[in-house]
């Protein structure tokens, strides 16, 4: 009889620490924090434009080569948009420090309000409990006129220069991600999509 008694009790007390285990690391997990960052490398056909601020500062053969493929009903480029995350989980405040890794991040991308394309993180990354910034790199090679097909050449190359030109801005730019997070008790994905802006940070 005490055997089963006490068979029993480490059996009760088991499922009370699973269940709180499970219950901190998904609070753990929901108090990660992600914001649209900064462009790096953006080119338009192959061309560097980052120390570009409007069509005049292109030479005559550059406007040649962009407004030739222009016409001919593409005009593709490529950028690299980091995401910034923070794990706020540095053991204050109640929570223990937990280091999170994200396994997959999955993101449909915005532009000017346009939905373009979708993709995934390439490997893991591991964003530190240390309350830190971490950059995720989402590498998007893009058609814009694919999607912005209406505008004309000017205006296109301009949206090009404001998200990847010596002003960069991604303030025309947002995120839909489903992120994916390795935890002690397997992979858990979020249950919906997380909307990320560049104005604050989101969870």
């Amino acid at each position: 009889m005490n055997k089963n008694f006490l068979l029993l009790f480490f059996i009760i007390i088991s499922f009370i620490f699973h269940q709180c285990s499970i219950y901190q690391t998904i609070t753990n997990i929901s108090r990660l924090q992600f914001k649209v960052g900064d462009i790096n490398s953006f080119k338009v056909n192959d061309l560097d434009i980052s120390n570009k601020s409007s069509l005049n500062d292109f030479n005559p053969t550059d406007v040649l080569k962009l407004s030739s493929i222009f016409t001919q009903g593409k005009l593709p480029v490529s950028f690299v948009l980091n995401v910034d995350a923070k794990n706020p989980n540095d053991g204050t405040g109640g929570y223990a420090r937990t280091d999170a890794t994200l396994k997959s991040f999955k993101w449909k991308l915005f532009i000017d309000d346009n939905e373009t394309i979708s993709g995934d993180i390439v490997s893991p990354v591991t964003v530190p409990g240390t309350g830190e910034v971490t950059k995720i790199p989402l590498r998007v090679n893009i058609d814009l006129l694919q999607f912005f097909k209406d505008q004309g050449f000017e205006r296109v190359i301009n949206l090009a220069l404001t998200l990847g030109g010596k002003n960069s801005s991604t303030s025309k730019i947002t995120l839909y991600a489903t992120p994916t997070v390795s935890t002690p008790i397997g992979n858990i994905t979020y249950p919906g999509e997380l909307k990320i802006v560049d104005t604050q940070f989101t969870n």
